[in-house]
């Protein structure tokens, strides 16, 4: 794998989380209801900007494709709602970033157990 292929498979934090909520939601992930997931789950809710550069970034790294809602109450604010899916490629870099994630973690447990009290 070339360089240039390896910093296009490896995911930023924000970018992992993403394709996990898209993942999370299904057939339901549409813009609005990843930004949900992230602040229920992640405790983060992005801007829309921030979330639609997102998509667009993961999306030219073919990890996630999209559809626009076909029905006409799809539309938020003017725009038409879009429906997002991880793609194969996308589930096979979250793959590899959970597996090499699993590895830095490995032997880790008792470091970085919390304290008691």
């Amino acid at each position: 794998m070339s360089r240039q292929d390896r910093l296009r498979s490896n995911l930023g934090e924000f970018e992992q989380i993403l394709l996990l909520a898209v993942a999370r939601l299904g057939p339901r992930a549409s813009g609005p209801a990843v930004r949900r997931e992230l602040d229920r789950q992640a405790g983060r809710a992005p801007s829309r900007g921030a979330l639609y550069r997102t998509f667009d970034r993961l999306e030219a790294k073919g990890f996630l494709s999209w559809t626009l809602e076909p029905d006409a109450d799809g539309y938020r604010d003017g725009h038409p709602l879009r429906r997002f899916e991880v793609t194969d490629a996308g589930l096979r870099s979250l793959r590899q970033s959970r597996g090499v994630l699993l590895n830095l973690w490995d032997g880790l447990e008792e470091l970085l157990q919390e304290p008691s009290r």
